[in-house]
């Protein structure tokens, strides 16, 4: 069990037990907006490392991660880009748009682009000197298990930096700037389930 932070394609967003209901709203709003409606690529067969599809699960301490993001120069910004949504798409728009339909883990959805989130991410992966080893696909949990691999401790040795000083604000800087590059590149919302 737990929260786990996962790509959404076609077939989720079109039944309507899982997302439909989000969807149409999400659609209304951009409309309203002028803004093109947001429409998730085709289920595909899972092929780990294929880059298809993201799957990351919330398992390490959080605390630091939101200290981190709350320290930064636009503290409350930098927050809500990384931690205040509940469905996060490829479109660019500002602010956050909130849709009166129930989300996983709140009465409603708070809707973000990933434009911004990925903004405020790769902020944080400058300033902990995130290494290029981090994995860039995450579609079978990879991230979390890199981190939890003797890799991880290579990668401090042979590219040291303020990520090695926090693994868990590290992990979670790492998981959102992937899954806002993710949303991007697949053109398809990201989820908490």
């Amino acid at each position: 069990m737990g929260i786990y932070v996962c790509s959404v394609d076609a077939d989720d967003w079109s039944d309507e037990d899982i997302l439909r209901p989000t969807a149409q709203a999400l659609d209304a709003e951009l409309s309203k907006r002028g803004l093109a409606s947001c429409t998730p690529p085709a289920a595909v067969e899972f092929v780990p490392q294929s880059g298809m599809s993201f799957e990351e699960k919330m398992y390490r301490p959080i605390q630091t991660f939101e200290d981190l993001c709350r320290a930064q120069p636009d503290g409350q910004d930098s927050y809500d880009a990384l931690l205040e949504w509940d469905l996060l798409v490829p479109v660019d728009f500002k602010d956050s748009l909130t849709l009166p339909v129930p989300a996983s883990y709140s009465e409603n959805t708070t809707v973000l682009s990933a434009h911004r989130t990925l903004k405020a991410a790769k902020r944080l992966a400058v300033q902990l000197a995130l290494p290029a080893h981090v994995p860039h696909r995450c579609d079978n949990l990879d991230l979390g298990n890199w981190f939890d691999s003797p890799a991880t401790a290579e990668a401090a040795a042979s590219h040291p930096g303020p990520w090695a000083e926090d693994l868990d604000a590290a992990y979670y800087t790492a998981l959102y700037l992937r899954a806002a590059e993710h949303s991007l590149q697949r053109q398809c919302p990201i989820s908490y389930v």
